[in-house]
């Protein structure tokens, strides 16, 4: 028998039920995997082939050609 996934509203009810350890914890562990995920979207991204290589592309003609200016 398949089991329903929880809902959005029944997980922020059981996170508001945890101790405050157990949700600083959780906390904690949400933000470590939300920044691996996004490091890994960025590395494919910016890997050959990537959706941002063209960016970088562009970045390096504008730099080559002069049309970039120094950030202070």
């Amino acid at each position: 028998m398949d089991k329903k996934p929880a809902t959005k509203e029944q997980i922020q009810e059981a996170i508001l039920s945890l101790p405050g350890n157990d949700r600083a914890s959780l906390l904690k562990w949400l933000v470590d995997m939300d920044r691996a995920v996004w490091g890994d979207e960025i590395e494919r991204d910016f890997s050959e082939g990537g959706a941002g290589t063209a960016l970088l592309d562009r970045v390096k003609k504008d730099f080559v050609a002069g049309r970039c200016t120094k950030w202070d």
